[in-house]
C-alpha cells in the first residue's frame, strides 16, 4: 500500500496544474504500458477514448459484458471499434459463478435486496474486472464529480484501495455540458440511449431514464437510496474506495475547473 500511496503523491506533484491534454500525456508516459482504460461506452468514456488514443494508440481499452447489457451498448462498442480501428478487450464473468448465482437466487435477484444486487454486480462486473486489472499498475476511468453524491469527493489522481493501484480520473472536473460539447465537436459515436433520457447506462434491468432535476446516476438501481448506487467496482467495504488528499492536490481540482480545455 505504501508504494502505491507514494506513487499517487508523486504523480499528483508531477501533474499539478496541467491542462487535460498535458495531464493525459504525462500520465500515459509515466506508466508506459502499465496502464489501461476501463470503458462502459458512456458519453464520458467516448470522450476519453478519443483523448487517450490521440496520445497512445496502443493503450488497452477494456470493457465488461455482463450478459445483461442493452443492445444499444453493443452497437456503440462496434461503432467505436470501427471509428478508431483499435481492438477492445471484452471481459466476461465466470460462467459457473453466474450459473450458481442464478440457480440459487433467480435471474432477477437484484430487485429482492441490496445484498442480492451487490452479489450480482460482484459476479458479473467486479470479479472479471479485478482479474484483468491485476495485470496493471494503474487504470483510467471516466468518472466525474458532478455525476452523483457518491462521486463528489473524487480527484484526478487517487489511491484505489479496492484494487491496490493508482486510479486516474481525467474528466473529474468536466461538466455534462462540456462532455457533450466535445462529443459533438469531434463527431464521436455514442450510445443512442443518451438521447432517450439515459445519462448513465449499465445493465438493462438496472437502468432507467431519469426525470428533470434528478442527478445523472439516478437511473441506476433507482429503487435504492442514492448513497448506495455503486456497483462495487469503485467501492471498498461499502464506501467509495479511499482516496488520499496529499499536499500536491492538483490545481485544477482545487480551482473547481469545469471547462473542457482549460
Amino acid at each position: 500500500m505504501a508504494g502505491v500511496n507514494d506513487a499517487v503523491d508523486h504523480l499528483r506533484e508531477k501533474t499539478a496544474g496541467l491542462d487535460d491534454a498535458a495531464f493525459i500525456s504525462t500520465v500515459l508516459g509515466h506508466f508506459q504500458g502499465r496502464i489501461c482504460f476501463a470503458s462502459s461506452f458512456g458519453a464520458e468514456d467516448q470522450v476519453l477514448a478519443h483523448l487517450l488514443w490521440s496520445v497512445d494508440q496502443t493503450l488497452p481499452i477494456l470493457t465488461l459484458d455482463t450478459g445483461r447489457l442493452p443492445q444499444e451498448t453493443y452497437d456503440v462498442m462496434d461503432a467505436t471499434r470501427a471509428r478508431f480501428g483499435r481492438p477492445i478487450r471484452v471481459l466476461f464473468p465466470d460462467a459457473e459463478a453466474v450459473e450458481a448465482m442464478v440457480r440459487e437466487k433467480g435471474l432477477n435477484l437484484f430487485y429482492a435486496s441490496i445484498e442480492n444486487r451487490k452479489a450480482c454486480c460482484d459476479v458479473r462486473k467486479v470479479r472479471p474486472l479485478r482479474r484483468e486489472l491485476a495485470k496493471y499498475q494503474a487504470w483510467i476511468t471516466g468518472m466525474r464529480r458532478s455525476q452523483s453524491s457518491t462521486r463528489s469527493g473524487l480527484h484526478r489522481v487517487e489511491y484505489d484501495d479496492a484494487n491496490d493501484m493508482v486510479k486516474i480520473n481525467p474528466l473529474i472536473d468536466w461538466t455534462r455540458e462540456a462532455v457533450w460539447a466535445y462529443l459533438k465537436e469531434h463527431d464521436l459515436p455514442y450510445n443512442v440511449l443518451h438521447d432517450r433520457g439515459f445519462p448513465s447506462i449499465g445493465c438493462l434491468p438496472c437502468t432507467r431514464a431519469i426525470s428533470a432535476g434528478e442527478d445523472e446516476r439516478a437511473g441506476r438501481w433507482w429503487w435504492e437510496q442514492p448513497g448506495q448506487r455503486e456497483c462495487g467496482i469503485h467501492v471498498q467495504d461499502g464506501r467509495m474506495a479511499r482516496t488520499r488528499q496529499g499536499p500536491a492536490r492538483d490545481a485544477a481540482s482545487a480551482e473547481g475547473r469545469d471547462t473542457v480545455h482549460g
